[in-house]
């Protein structure tokens, strides 16, 4: 992938696609892109100077000097670049909105014990303000993210689209389950506790405790923690090289798909995780040594895994900065990934790892229409979308923060900065 220079948008309408916006977001279904490089992540790979056509809420058409349907909304991209709509790692986007406030946070579960039932999905809200934020940032898709709360079992999330509907919901669910030196306090202060209460865990899905005995799980977290310890995906936060060892042995006796979330020190193992086939993903800026479990942190993490053959992707829990992922695929480039595979961290693989590929990460004729222009290289943080569609429908690049920006930034002042007052 080479580097692209920012170019104006320029659309071959009567209208500004700014002054459209509004409008466009209710009525276009039909948009002719011409002159992308168009990277597909898909069987295709790279297209240069390549036309795409979205109709009915779907990619039509991938090609060259495809026609313009009647009322179609028809923008020059002039070789700048189109990549599918990116995921927002693992997020709270629809399901918190200020960490201050915490009656607006429904991630956490904090009620002791072990409750794999907890499934964050019932306070989904697609009309969180973090929507809009995430996706004029280009990002159109996020798993929802059980926290950790009184409990290393932190609970259920599932593949939402940010499109705004009500039950946006893809694939099947996720378990959480955190784990080292962050989830210690929540079994006594030792890790090893850990591992003996998930043990205990999965052998009562398998004998019940009889009655009057003691129990670690409801009959309905026995039911749910069943369905993951049969080969559903669970995502262990965990970040020690040991550690994710043993993350690997227990996810292959328990016949669970793992996934590794942080992974500070999972170059450390890398063939392991290789050979296992356990995805991870972590954030490529984590490069000091923060705490105990990573000790190892180093800036090309993303690199020595992606040579080892494992299947990367990028989170950071940011949600009020998925933008950040961008920064983060950009700089893991900078350390050694390459360009192709930190675009592909954010698009088809976390689609991939997650079960919803069909829906999700890569252009490719038939699909659902999620896609970005964007004004330069995707992985340069001076790169913005100039056209972001969602689900066949042409966003409006507006959010609560661009509303703000627009009311309080003076820009015809003679003054520094400093001294500008609204």
């Amino acid at each position: 992938m080479k580097p692209f220079a920012p170019r104006r948008l320029a659309l071959l309408a009567a209208v500004a696609l700014v002054g459209l916006a509004p409008t466009v977001t209710a009525l276009a279904d039909t948009v002719l892109i011409r002159g992308a490089t168009v990277f597909t992540m898909g069987s295709q790979g790279t297209l240069e100077n390549a036309d795409l056509l979205v109709t009915d809420n779907t990619i039509n058409r991938i090609g060259s000097n495809l026609s313009a349907p009647n009322g179609a909304l028809v923008v020059a991209a002039e070789g700048r670049p189109v990549t599918p709509g990116l995921f927002a790692g693992i997020s709270g986007i629809g399901i918190g909105e200020v960490p201050a406030v915490s009656q607006s946070m429904d991630a956490t579960n904090a009620m002791p014990g072990l409750y794999p039932e907890f499934d964050v999905t019932l306070a989904y809200n697609p009309n969180s303000s973090l929507v809009p934020v995430a996706r004029v940032e280009g990002h159109t898709f996020t798993l929802l993210s059980a926290n950790s709360g009184g409990s290393i079992i932190a609970g259920q999330g599932r593949v939402v689209a940010l499109d705004g509907g009500y039950d946006s919901f893809h694939g099947n669910g996720v378990l959480q389950v955190s784990l080292g030196r962050g989830a210690s306090e929540l079994t006594g202060g030792s890790r090893a506790a850990q591992w003996l209460l998930l043990d205990q865990a999965i052998e009562e899905t398998v004998r019940p405790p009889a009655q009057g005995e003691d129990a670690l799980l409801t009959r309905a977290g026995r039911q749910v923690l069943q369905g993951y310890a049969t080969g559903s995906t669970v995502v262990f936060s965990v970040n020690r090289a040991d550690d994710i060892l043993r993350t690997i042995r227990f996810a292959q006796a328990r016949k669970m798909r793992a996934v590794i979330e942080g992974g500070a020190e999972a170059w450390m193992v890398a063939g392991e995780l290789a050979a296992a086939g356990v995805p991870v993903l972590l954030d490529p800026l984590r490069n000091l040594p923060g705490n105990f479990d990573m000790i190892g942190a180093r800036m090309d993490n993303a690199a020595l895994l992606h040579a080892a053959g494992v299947t990367l992707s990028f989170n950071d829990g940011a949600s009020h900065n998925a933008r950040k992922l961008r920064q983060m695929a950009g700089n893991a480039a900078s350390y050694g990934l390459p360009k192709e595979a930190a675009l592909a961290a954010l698009t088809i693989e976390p689609a991939r790892i997650f079960g919803v590929a069909r829906n999700f990460g890569s252009l490719e004729e038939g699909k659902r229409a999620d896609l970005v222009l964007w004004s330069g290289d995707p992985l340069e943080v001076t790169s913005l979308p100039d056209l972001v569609i969602v689900n066949g429908k042409v966003d409006s690049l507006e959010s609560r923060q661009t509303k703000l920006r627009d009311r309080y930034l003076v820009t015809d002042s003679e003054m520094p900065r400093a001294y500008q007052k609204p």
